[in-house]
């Protein structure tokens, strides 16, 4: 059995998707959610879908060892960001290789790097009058966005698309992809 750890800042659709895609999986379970957002939607969807959700602070991420030892006391194999904010730190990177994956909502390399996340990517992509869109999975580094990428999916942006319409299309392929990416790169 291969275990996944979610991290999350936001309402938590995509782990949610990933959640239910895993759920009667004999191979595959997502155990763990983590939030540094005490408010985020994540919690209540943790709740309700019986996944235990951990809240976490700056320090405790970014300047200790604490994420990592509860990660390998619950014996986490896989760690996936699902609409997670925070730059991962070095020793989380350290301790698991090429087993944490992110998805974001545009084609790396355009629109990445720290503070391009939802609706800025949605409203770069459309202030630049770009025609297409889509979605990135990557492997994550200790670096916003450059990790190798896994995965891309486009959708075309049609002349009088909104920043709110973008993201809807682009949502559809999270939803859509990012579960069956995560399990063809877990059971290779």
């Amino acid at each position: 059995m291969k275990r996944i750890a979610i991290f999350a800042s936001g309402s938590g659709s995509n782990a949610e998707k990933i959640i239910n895609y895993f759920q009667d999986n004999e191979l595959v379970q997502v155990d763990l959610l983590f939030t540094n957002n005490p408010q985020a939607g994540i919690i209540e969807r943790g709740r309700r879908l019986g996944v235990p959700t951990i809240i976490f602070d700056k320090k405790s991420f970014a300047k200790t060892d604490k994420i990592v030892e509860i990660l390998k006391k619950q014996e986490i194999d896989w760690v996936i960001l699902a609409g997670f904010l925070w730059l991962i730190p070095a020793n989380l990177v350290k301790a698991y290789p090429n087993k944490i994956i992110n998805i974001h909502p545009a084609l790396l390399p355009k629109y990445g790097g720290k503070g391009m996340w939802g609706h800025f990517v949605h409203e770069a992509v459309h202030a630049n009058k770009d025609t297409e869109s889509g979605i990135t999975i990557h492997y994550v580094n200790e670096h916003y966005d450059e990790g190798e990428v896994i995965f891309q999916a486009k959708c075309d942006i049609e002349e009088g698309d909104s920043p709110e319409d973008i993201a809807a299309k682009v949502q559809v392929l999270e939803h859509k992809h990012f579960p069956e990416v995560i399990e063809k790169l877990i059971l290779g």
